[in-house]
């Protein structure tokens, strides 16, 4: 069969991505070798699909802008709504307006709750828009309290809640989802503030006019990546993912024997999404299982086809099921706590761990990880540089196995690098919250005066 591009029509590939999608989710990796070579043509043509769907499918960072420049140009035709006049004076307070899907228990929340609730009142007014579901979970009470003002808009069309931005006379408008599941990307379209910033939720560019900026750091968007991103950089100085230097561990911690773990082996943790998990990355996995003895790989269970399918791939690959230990999803305290179980986490490529990586981390964790050239392929090297551990981030497959093998075999050179790790927490740049904090304002403060200026967006250098 042909499965030329020129030929497909709109549906064919969307159907076609959201099955290579699919496909990533439960490890089907066979069923992905088929559709391999069709990978680069997806959506870099004239034919929109999801830009996220194939960002773990390829490192190549010049195709991930042009399916979302074709992806926005086909979904955002929106005619923005007219342009506010620029203020003859400087507002003593900034007001910036969070618009999020994830108002909840989720990863981004984690993340910037405590940001939220650190920034300088008496520079900035903060607003949150709720843009899709509701929750009473107690990360959504947290979050709300973080807010000066706080408002459910998901009820309200994109137009609508764009309006509601400018009354609210919104200066700095921050897209928290980009392409993600439920993103109102509309409300952007229509300029609800006359500077927007595509900031954590999405791990790459947005390929709009509309988007100015996108908050990022030297390793995450080096200089020489800058031509992949229609939105220009706000470059923190030390890395560009918040933190939450006080999110608790639980408790009662679960023990080994509680989560299913041998006593006496050497725990390979990976707990990670499992679209993020290709037939390379596993490859490696088991042939370090099979170098070193008594060991085991902890995953995540996301789903039960993939338990099966990841079984099956490590029988093929010489190794038995027995030697994979699946995670199934506990309370955030417990998730967090239960990496102390674990003796060394194996980063994924070319879609690496984010917030996992951060949640590794703060466990005391130490990850190794590969990087490659997309946004995507290099969240967990910043943040090994941010805690000071830029030796675990490795170029090539062959370095990244090769330092894996030797710290699970040397257990002296292991402990010295969690030692590091212990006494880089809490006095390396990686989870000082409050740092952090100053930082971004300060990018938000250059970003506002440059507007205020009356410039175009410009590259914008946080200094430490």
């Amino acid at each position: 069969m042909d499965y030329s591009a020129s030929k497909k029509s709109t549906g064919e590939f969307l159907a076609r991505t959201q099955k290579l999608y699919q496909q990533a989710h439960i490890c089907n990796w066979d069923s992905i070798a088929k559709d391999v070579n069709l990978i680069p043509e997806l959506g870099t043509l004239d034919k929109n699909v999801s830009p996220f769907s194939l960002l773990s499918l390829e490192d190549a960072p010049d195709r991930h802008l042009t399916r979302s420049k074709i992806y926005a140009k086909a979904m955002y035709l929106q005619k923005p709504l007219p342009p506010k006049d620029r203020p003859s004076k400087r507002p003593k307070r900034i007001r910036i307006g969070y618009f999020s899907t994830d108002f909840k228990e989720h990863p981004v929340a984690y993340l910037i709750a405590k940001v939220l609730e650190q920034h300088n009142r008496d520079q900035f007014e903060v607003f949150g828009y709720s843009i899709y579901g509701s929750s009473s979970c107690i990360m959504r009470q947290r979050l709300k309290k973080s807010f000066d003002s706080f408002t459910d808009v998901q009820s309200m069309s994109d137009r609508d809640i764009a309006l509601q931005a400018r009354q609210d006379k919104i200066d700095i408008a921050i897209d928290l989802n980009g392409y993600t599941q439920n993103a109102r990307t509309g409300i952007f379209a229509y300029r609800a503030a006359p500077i927007q910033i595509n900031y954590l939720g999405y791990p790459g560019s947005m390929g709009t006019d509309f988007i100015d900026y996108i908050v990022a750091d030297q390793h995450l968007i080096p200089s020489e990546s800058q031509k992949y991103f229609s939105e220009k950089q706000i470059y923190l100085p030390d890395v560009y993912v918040p933190t939450d230097n006080t999110l608790p561990f639980s408790n009662e911690p679960p023990s080994r024997f509680d989560l299913g773990l041998p006593y006496d082996s050497f725990v390979f943790c990976a707990i990670n999404n499992s679209y993020k998990v290709n037939q390379r990355v596993f490859d490696i996995w088991m042939s370090l299982l099979k170098n070193v003895s008594d060991s085991v790989l902890w995953l995540l269970e996301t789903n039960k086809i993939v338990k099966a399918n990841l079984e099956k791939e490590a029988n093929k690959r010489g190794v038995t099921s027995d030697r994979l230990v699946f995670a199934k999803n506990v309370s955030h305290e417990k998730y967090l706590s239960q990496f102390h179980q674990a003796d060394l986490f194996l980063d994924t490529f070319p879609y690496s761990a984010g917030a996992t990586a951060s949640n590794a981390l703060w466990a005391g964790l130490p990850i190794v990880t590969k990087s490659g050239q997309s946004y995507t392929a290099r969240m967990a090297g910043s943040m090994l540089n941010a805690v000071g551990l830029p030796e675990l981030i490795t170029e090539t497959e062959k370095d990244y196995e090769a330092l894996i093998l030797e710290l699970a075999t040397n257990p002296k050179k292991l402990s010295e690098v969690k030692e590091k790790l212990a006494n880089n927490r809490l006095t390396q740049p990686l989870f000082n919250t409050e740092l952090y904090t100053k930082h971004l304002e300060n990018g938000y403060q250059q970003a506002y005066q440059n507007y205020f200026d009356g410039n175009l967006p410009q590259t914008i250098i946080v200094p430490k």
